[in-house]
């Protein structure tokens, strides 16, 4: 039997410009100032030009992120990778905007594919979104030594128009994301940690936030939860901010 080949560690580049938008709804939602003051650290030691809108209606969202995909394409020089963070009420591919419509992820992913946004053909498009994904609450489950199952589901994006594209979510699919009124999320606040402290791809970096997030334990109402990140990648190369 010949020996397994290593797998040739192709790179994007990230000698260009590095662009972030963050879309944020902060009414009635605690602490999400600090996330925001977080986020703004991260961006400024990562070497991104950051734009930051707080509370967008449904139609602003959109709107915003059509701006930012014209501005993007209108640039001359070169660009390197674009960071969108969405931040809101939401239920399972929504999201809620501050006058309380909803407004499709989907739809807002589409604008910077590698169809409608030219500048970011083939390059990394990183969404981070923090917001409920429907009603359901983790308990967590007690596990033994070596019998933890992980089961993954192809991405419905499978065609060219969708690569490089990374999706983080604060929490898997059906399930509560949870906020601390003076602390912010326990998800940004700790991908800011990690990103902002390691060195490596972007993914081995989510894989840290993912294992500090189910380490912990949030409490609500006096019960404890569990929350762990979602992450779904088309992503052709590695990715290295640091």
């Amino acid at each position: 039997m010949s020996n397994p080949r290593p797998l040739e560690e192709e790179a994007y580049d990230m000698s260009g410009a590095r662009l972030a938008l963050t879309l944020c709804v902060t009414k009635a939602r605690e602490g999400s100032e600090e996330d925001l003051v977080a986020l703004e650290r991260m961006f400024q030691q990562l070497g991104f030009e950051s734009t930051m809108k707080k509370d967008p209606t449904a139609q602003q969202f959109q709107e915003e992120m059509e701006k930012f995909q014209q501005a993007i394409d209108a640039r001359k020089d070169f660009v390197s990778c674009a960071f969108v963070v969405l931040m809101a009420h939401g239920q399972e591919g929504q999201l809620k905007g501050e006058d309380e419509q909803m407004v499709e992820l989907e739809n807002l992913f589409e604008v910077l594919n590698n169809k409608n946004c030219q500048a970011l053909r083939a390059k990394p498009k990183v969404y981070i979104v923090q917001a409920c994904r429907g009603e359901q609450k983790d308990p967590g489950e007690t596990v033994g030594g070596g019998n933890i199952e992980m089961v993954t589901e192809d991405s419905p994006h499978t065609i060219p128009t969708y690569t490089d594209a990374l999706h983080v979510y604060s929490t898997v699919e059906g399930y509560l994301s949870y906020r601390h009124d003076k602390e912010g999320s326990g998800f940004i606040q700790t991908l800011v940690e990690v990103f902002t402290e390691r060195k490596g791809p972007i993914l081995d970096l989510l894989s840290e936030v993912t294992r500090r997030m189910a380490e912990a334990e949030v409490v609500q109402e006096g019960e404890a939860r569990k929350v762990n990140p979602e992450i779904q990648s088309t992503l052709r190369k590695r990715l290295y901010l640091q």
